[in-house]
């Protein structure tokens, strides 16, 4: 079944709805890690012992720069958790926007050329890649 211009167009307002509904957002996922000391005489020196913690980690990369943060149990690490699921549902959101765009541009009717003069024009405008 084909859908028409008026449902692909009630579909990506849907989308941005749902985005603009989407609440705080940031970039990273949350880790949780296990670290030795260093010290000799700790009980994480053995070898079976997987080291202290557990330790929650914020990371992000964000224009080629890492960023990190140590982050406490209770509301804190819930409130990243929120926050990072966010991002990923908004990166899903945006994903299917332009699907739902792309689709929408394959059905508007490709504009007629009124003359030579507009042709031309067109001509000397484009970009030619190879």
């Amino acid at each position: 079944m084909k859908e028409t211009m008026e449902q692909l167009e009630r579909k990506r307002k849907g989308l941005r709805r749902k985005i603009e509904e989407l609440g705080d957002l940031r970039r990273g996922i949350i880790s949780v890690n296990y670290r030795k000391c260093g010290k000799s005489n700790c009980a994480c020196a053995k070898e079976e012992h997987s080291g202290h913690g557990p330790q929650y980690l914020w990371n992000a990369t964000i224009k080629g720069k890492s960023h990190a943060r140590n982050l406490k149990l209770g509301p804190e690490i819930s409130k990243y958790m929120a926050e990072t699921a966010n991002y990923r549902r908004f990166v899903e959101l945006c994903d299917e926007l332009v699907v739902v765009n792309e689709r929408i541009c394959n059905l508007r009717p490709v504009p007629d050329i009124k003359d030579e003069d507009e042709l031309s024009e067109l001509k000397k405008n484009c970009i030619v890649t190879s």
